[in-house]
């Protein structure tokens, strides 16, 4: 019987952390993905290779975001249609997403191959990195669409309350990918070639799988793809766009911090990198209690149970509080322990240490961002969750990293972080309380015709 759960009713705190843990799992292994890519790559070709790829690798980053943000209006479209119970409804939507992901995937995917190294000569790539870099894209160009489906599938699920199957995807990407990478990298001796084609083989077979799945067990509505409304395509790409920007904002806005970092040499450059590597899994719980609570609440709102919404903000909050303090204290003490795991000299692993345990008293509120910004996004409000991004990100991080560390050295990137985070958390309060995104209206009901 197929996992998944309707959350207009029953007890809400339950449902929420047996469907987020899931999630997490799921976020922990799409991490340790590129984690354990890394590590054959640089072990098994050498630190250039490693370069080149982690080169090709923002390009192919930055060339998604768009498409990735439609994700989350697939999950907030598809979420609200389910807790409507509108059969039609969500199948309609799930081909017109269907035809339009592939029609951006087979775009994407055609100008990654034909100007892979005209973008790589943009990026101001090393010569000696070009060819390698070029070969990395232009192979994951090619497979493009498998990393979509299966993330598309993945989102599809959750939307209708199911977490549990996309788990099973990601672990049989992942598992694949550790067996192929050393055995097209050496064995075949194809380099970096290779490592794309372990990619794209892992993701081509979890995406293949996950089709069979849904299609054969777990009877979500796809069915043979044909031309979708205008006003569905409409409705996507409204949401969509901003969804999309929302990615392009928080990627350069991470560039800005780095930059801020790149003054201070190549100690706390070392330092913060592995840092960051700690805190991309530490904030793990609370993106997964973002799209959690998005699947969730759009349910809901779907249905204008907007006592429910309120019931699971609240949960999330809590929930929030909770894990993200036991984190913290975790983090504050085995902070060198963790830089360790990544860099062995001494000044880099005392600053990362530093920068760690100073930030991880503010991960509650940056926790608190992601579980309203997914309440907000779950109503349609996409455009309000970007500008609160750009606030979060241009308006407060970037100048706060800078200003501290002006004032304090070092040690003053994280406590601008901290601040930052603090203050966009107060934003994102003042958005939920305040603001009219419970006006905003995706499908007519009887209530609001």
């Amino acid at each position: 019987m197929r996992s998944q759960y309707t959350f207009t009713q029953g007890t809400i705190w339950k449902q929420l952390i047996v469907f987020s843990g899931p999630i997490m799992l799921t976020n922990l292994l799409q991490t340790s993905y590129q984690f354990v890519d890394s590590l054959w790559i640089g072990n098994l070709l050498g630190a250039e290779a490693l370069g080149a790829v982690a080169i090709a690798s923002t390009v192919i980053f930055t060339i998604l975001s768009f498409i990735i943000g439609l994700n989350n209006a697939t999950l907030t479209i598809l979420s609200q249609q389910k807790g409507r119970d509108d059969e039609e409804g969500l199948a309609r939507f799930v081909n017109a997403f269907v035809v339009t992901l592939t029609c951006l995937a087979f775009i994407v995917g055609f100008l990654g191959f034909m100007f892979a190294e005209p973008i790589l000569y943009l990026l101001d790539t090393p010569e000696n990195m070009i060819a390698e870099a070029a070969v990395y894209l232009k192979v994951n160009s090619v497979g493009i669409l498998f990393l979509l489906g299966y993330n598309f599938i993945g989102t599809v699920l959750r939307a209708i309350g199911d977490s549990k199957t996309p788990l099973t995807f990601v672990l049989l990407a992942v598992g694949l990918n550790i067996v192929l990478d050393p055995v097209f990298i050496s064995v075949f001796d194809l380099g970096v070639r290779g490592a794309a084609l372990a990619t794209v083989s892992s993701q081509g077979a979890a995406f293949l799988y996950g089709m069979y799945d849904v299609i054969h067990k777990r009877k979500v509505p796809f069915r043979l793809p044909t031309i979708p409304v205008r006003k569905d395509v409409g409705l996507i790409l409204n949401m969509g766009i901003p969804a999309g920007l929302q990615m392009a904002v928080i990627s350069a806005g991470v560039a800005a911090i780095m930059s801020v970092v790149n003054g201070h040499g190549p100690d706390v450059v070392a330092g913060f990198s592995a840092a960051q590597r700690l805190d991309s899994i530490l904030m793990l719980p609370a993106q997964a209690l973002g799209t959690a609570v998005n699947s969730m609440a759009g349910q809901n709102i779907g249905v204008r149970k907007w006592e429910r919404v309120h019931l699971i903000t609240k949960y999330g909050m809590l929930y929030n509080l909770g894990v993200m303090v036991v984190f913290a204290f975790m983090l504050i003490l085995l902070a060198e322990f963790g830089i360790r795991l990544f860099i062995q000299d001494p000044v880099a692993v005392a600053y990362g240490s530093d920068y760690l345990k100073i930030v991880a008293l503010f991960y509650p509120f940056l926790g608190i961002n992601f579980v309203l910004n997914g309440i907000v996004r779950a109503s349609g409000a996409m455009y309000q969750v970007l500008a609160l991004n750009i606030i979060s990100f241009w308006l407060l991080r970037y100048p706060f990293t800078y200003v501290f560390s002006n004032w304090f050295g070092e040690n003053g990137i994280a406590i601008g972080m901290g601040i930052s985070f603090i203050i966009s958390s107060l934003c994102a309060i003042g958005y939920y309380m305040y603001g009219n995104w419970r006006k905003k209206v995706l499908f007519k009901t009887e209530e609001n015709a």
